[in-house]
């Protein structure tokens, strides 16, 4: 394996911490500094797999601090919010723009849209309730339709307990 400056440890640390794999650094890292680094030395720097256990304190607390900023600030992410779908969906656009796949870029753009949620709804949050509540009500629907599945037979041995503790919600 290759002595690595900083600059790509870095790159190839930052680039981890925001759930890209080593086969996506490993490209990054070729594009961008020139260099063919092997998966396994990229895998090296994630703290949290076995081969980089034994990672310095340095690069681990960067690790550490750019994933968490990662899921904090998803404003960063080009595209919109949902931090690792949106990241994906941007790459798949770009290459998509890249070889002129003008309808494929579109529909991965409306999948970003949708994504980001209450793009193709008509349905608006009234301005007394707060996000909370918000979040409760969508959490309270997505059960009650889990619920309908299990009750058409799907689901599995838990369906009676997921009933009981659906039917204790408020509505």
């Amino acid at each position: 394996m290759a002595a690595l400056k900083d600059p790509v440890k870095m790159f190839i640390v930052h680039a981890l911490a925001c759930f890209d794999t080593p086969t996506q650094v490993a490209a990054a890292v070729k594009e961008e500094f020139g260099l063919d680094v092997p998966r396994q030395q990229i895998a090296a720097y994630d703290p949290y797999k076995v081969i980089g256990k034994n990672l310095s304190k340095r690069w681990k607390t960067h690790f550490d601090d750019t994933r968490k900023r990662f899921r904090e600030e998803v404003a960063d992410i080009p595209i919109a919010s949902r931090a690792y779908r949106l990241r994906a969906l941007g790459r798949m656009a770009q290459q998509a723009e890249g070889v002129r796949n003008i309808s494929l870029a579109v529909q991965v753009i409306e999948q970003a849209a949708k994504e980001v949620g209450d793009v193709y709804v008509n349905r608006k949050m009234d301005a007394d309730k707060s996000l909370d509540e918000e979040i409760k009500r969508l959490e309270i629907e997505k059960r009650k339709a889990e619920l309908k599945i299990i009750e058409k037979g799907g689901g599995n041995s838990n369906a009676r307990l997921l009933a009981e503790l659906i039917a204790k919600l408020p509505s």
